[in-house]
């Protein structure tokens, strides 16, 4: 466990084991708070097997009650995220993970990848911020915050109920 100015951070690893590290799960707690458990989200397929290390996460004990935030790549397409997802891709664990566990979006219909394939370009949504509380800001960091990246730089802030949390901010990238 970290700790710092108040803060205590602990990376819960047993969380993610057999998940390759597409999910990252850290408890967040400020002095006198409840805490937050914040994963970060990087999911990629598996080259060699083609399976989704996702998939073998047991979301249902990484989502705690009350006070989690999954923010970052999911690298899958949906109606549900994406008005303008016309061929859903690796959407249905993801559309379950939210379902299941009364999660929200906190991003708008903004594009957050652009990618280029030979002649033709797009741009869609793969880069969300779920949570089971309100998302209470969300933003695209575009002109100083480049990346070099097809992915924006996001910033969130979870809702807030006291003046005391009204000071997190996160920012996943």
């Amino acid at each position: 466990m970290h700790k710092g100015r108040g803060l205590a951070l602990n990376k819960r690893t047993y969380l993610s084991k057999g998940g390759d590290d597409d999910g990252i799960v850290t408890d967040v707690r400020r002095r006198g708070e409840r805490v937050t458990r914040i994963v970060n989200i990087y999911a990629q397929k598996d080259t060699q097997s083609s399976e989704r290390p996702a998939r073998k996460l047991r979301w249902q004990r990484i989502i705690r009650q009350g006070h989690t935030v999954l923010a970052g790549d999911i690298n899958a397409h949906s109606k549900c995220w994406d008005p303008r997802c016309t061929e859903p891709r690796y959407a249905v664990i993801w559309e379950d993970i939210i379902d299941g566990n009364g999660l929200e979006f906190g991003n708008d219909d903004r594009a957050t990848h652009f990618w280029t394939r030979g002649d033709l370009q797009g741009k869609s949504v793969i880069d969300v911020p779920l949570a089971n509380r309100p998302i209470g800001y969300w933003t695209i960091l575009a002109e100083n915050h480049a990346t070099g990246s097809d992915h924006e730089v996001i910033e969130w802030e979870g809702d807030v109920y006291t003046q005391e949390e009204a000071d997190h901010k996160w920012v996943v990238g």
